[in-house]
């Protein structure tokens, strides 16, 4: 049986630890109050999870007190600058940090992974880009090939 079959298990088992990085994301995009940010993630996830007040109010709070968030005078929170700077966003995204050659290729790492994946699962879905990851397999060779160290 997979977590597909059984999504309120999968929701609930992701639901604590992931509350801080729903309520960045939800916030990423507009400010909202507490009860949206509650009626966001449950639309989010199909009504399978709305989280307490209980729970969402707290680390509204304790975020504010981090710096992560800023409380507005029409009670909606945004994201302060300190989180827009924090937040690790996909290539190309605005407000991302500098990254590393390790962490440029342990994020390409991970999209080969996931590449490997669905080969392995549904090939078909690959076949259409068979020449554009082709000629990024050969550029990736060329930086390692002969004569470079």
């Amino acid at each position: 049986m997979t977590d597909l079959m059984f999504p309120p298990f999968r929701w609930m088992m992701h639901r604590k630890r992931g509350l801080r990085g729903w309520i960045v994301s939800i916030l990423a995009s507009a400010p909202k109050n507490g009860a949206e940010i509650m009626d966001e993630i449950e639309t989010m996830t199909q009504g399978w999870w709305r989280p307490s007040p209980g729970s969402v109010y707290p680390l509204l709070e304790q975020m504010t007190q981090d710096d992560l968030l800023r409380k507005r005078d029409d009670g909606r929170y945004e994201l302060s600058p300190k989180a827009k700077e924090e937040i690790e966003w996909p290539f190309g995204m605005p407000g991302r940090k500098a990254q590393t050659v390790d962490d440029m290729v342990n994020e390409i790492t991970g999209f080969v992974s996931y590449l490997e994946d669905v080969n392995r699962s549904d090939r078909s879905k690959l076949t259409p880009f068979r020449e554009k990851i082709k000629n990024v397999a050969d550029r990736l060779a060329a930086l390692v090939g002969p004569g470079k160290s």
